[in-house]
């Protein structure tokens, strides 16, 4: 049987007890000072990383609403055409550079993933920097699957074009010296309070951003515009171009954070690192360009390739206000500046519109 008296001295003694927590002054436990943007540094900084305004880095935000315009998939790019170049026209010198490209940008865009996800984008210490770099991890996923929708619907056989960087040496090499420089900066125990630590994290920053992307990338794509030149693979070189304009982005969104830590950290860049980087970098590009080149291209060269690099590697110094690695060097391929800024007019029968509201009218360089 019930006791209604001991349940109505229980209700009496809740009812009190929630009076009085809601009389009491509510106290935050943790809160700090407001932060100001003052308080923000690119990496070591004492702000709020989970505050965004107010903002100390207004480009970065700037960068990731761009980034937003430049929407796509590999799906909105019509690939029926390639699939009947690849089997019927193109020669075997020809698949074998286009197949080549392909196995060397998936494997490296799945890299360039990682550092960005794993190795750099942790360490920022300003939100609005993260979030163009969460962006950017997305990127890098949608480009691997760029390179894998082209493989697939080629039908060329994916294990053994996915296993290529690991029995090719030529496309390994590459493949090695990123490795290096990510496993470098992955370690559990790096401290970049300490300075050499520091200038060991921006080198291998400015590695990925100069190099990786702003050379071995830029210029790694041109083999399959010079097929698109000649009216072959247009497809793949369409979805290259979305792929390229991303790639633009990031090369200028990761040296201008190098030049921003450099000066919030008083560092000068070692100039006989930087040489040692350019010089490994440009030998690995030349034994690249002689392998998927191993037969004369109509309209492309190792030689021309090869000039290509060292002159785009000339710029990447230049935004770094660093010394050229390679003075001299002359633009071989005129054109390949206009593949990430060029607006091109579809036929609205003959493919998908893929110029997203206003990305075509972005500057990407």
């Amino acid at each position: 049987m019930l006791n209604w008296d001991k349940i109505n001295k229980r209700r009496v003694c809740n009812d009190s007890f929630a009076l009085e927590l809601t009389a009491a002054p509510v106290t935050l436990l943790g809160t700090r000072d407001a932060v100001s943007a003052s308080d923000k540094r690119v990496v070591n900084g004492s702000g709020d990383i989970n505050q965004l305004a107010p903002f100390k880095y207004p480009w970065a935000w700037k960068y990731f609403i761009n980034a937003n315009k430049n929407h796509w998939t590999p799906l909105d790019i019509n690939m029926s055409q390639d699939v009947h170049d690849y089997h019927h026209k193109l020669t075997a010198a020809e698949r074998h550079m286009y197949e080549n490209v392909l196995a060397y940008l998936t494997t490296s865009d799945i890299l360039a993933m990682r550092n960005i996800g794993l190795a750099v984008m942790e360490k920022m210490t300003a939100p609005e920097l993260q979030i163009y770099q969460a962006r950017q991890v997305y990127e890098e996923a949608l480009h691997t699957w760029t390179y894998q929708h082209c493989i697939e619907t080629l039908g060329i056989d994916q294990e053994e074009i996915y296993n290529r960087y690991r029995v090719v040496p030529e496309i390994h090499y590459k493949i090695q010296i990123a490795n290096r420089r990510l496993n470098n900066i992955l370690r559990p125990d790096i401290d970049l309070k300490r300075a050499d630590e520091l200038e060991n994290f921006v080198m291998s920053y400015l590695f990925f951003a100069a190099v990786f992307e702003g050379a071995w990338f830029y210029n790694g794509f041109s083999p399959i515009f010079a097929l698109q030149r000649r009216g072959l693979m247009k497809g793949s070189a369409e979805q290259l171009q979305y792929v390229m304009r991303d790639e633009v982005m990031h090369c200028g969104f990761g040296l201008r954070t190098i030049k921003q830590i450099l000066v919030e950290n008083s560092i000068t860049l070692d100039k006989q690192a930087m040489r040692d980087m350019w010089d490994e970098a440009e030998a690995a590009e030349a034994a690249y360009a002689r392998y998927i080149l191993r037969e004369p291209i109509l309209g492309y060269s190792i030689d021309s390739h090869c000039e290509q690099f060292r002159y785009i590697a000339n710029r990447r110094a230049r935004q770094l206000d660093a010394d050229e690695p390679f003075p001299g060097a002359e633009c071989r391929l005129t054109w390949l500046d206009e593949q990430a800024n060029i607006r091109k007019e579809k036929n609205f029968f003959e493919t998908k519109v893929t110029e997203y509201q206003t990305g075509g009218s972005l500057n990407w360089n």
